[in-house]
């Protein structure tokens, strides 16, 4: 077990790692190689939610095409309770916000039981408090080598990761 609980910190890109989708299907994320990538942990009912999901839904728009931007959502219910849903529920909130990029399972970003790949995250890009993840809406970009080169907090909004994400471009 010691030896699962620890991969993560020999890992240099995400292609390592596999994930359930938001249907419960696995997908390597090596799926995603030689495209710059925005990782975010994403729910329902924060107050971050309209505004994040509308952006997020604009900058995929704007740049998967020209540019090959993905962006990987994960639901995660550990602030507050703020992704109360299930995978259905989930399925359904982010269609009603015309959501195309891909969303996944519901994980945890913090703690012994947090997803590998957030596990990983944190580890090559820590936190200015600390690893861990503060709150909904933490964002990661990672290059087109697979590498997460930036963290962002939950204050900044999407669109505001556009002049970060052209240089990895």
């Amino acid at each position: 077990m010691a030896e699962e609980s620890t991969y993560y910190k020999d890992a240099k890109t995400i292609y390592e790692f596999t994930v359930n989708n938001i249907n419960g299907e696995e997908v390597p994320l090596e799926k995603y190689r030689g495209h710059v990538c925005v990782i975010v942990n994403v729910a329902s009912e924060c107050g971050f939610t309209k505004s994040n999901y509308e952006e997020l839904v604009e900058i995929y728009d704007q740049f998967s095409e020209t540019k090959g931007l993905r962006i990987l959502a994960f639901p995660c219910n550990q602030f507050a309770g703020q992704e109360p849903g299930d995978n259905t529920q989930i399925n359904e909130f982010i269609k009603s916000k015309n959501v195309k990029f891909d969303v996944f399972e519901k994980v945890n970003v913090n703690g012994s039981d947090a997803s590998p790949l957030w596990k990983f995250l944190k580890y090559k890009q820590g936190g200015v408090l600390g690893d861990f993840i503060k709150w909904n809406f933490t964002k990661f970009i990672v290059d087109k080598d697979g590498k997460p080169v930036e963290r962002h907090g939950p204050n900044t909004s999407p669109k505001e990761l556009i002049s970060s994400l052209e240089k990895y471009w």
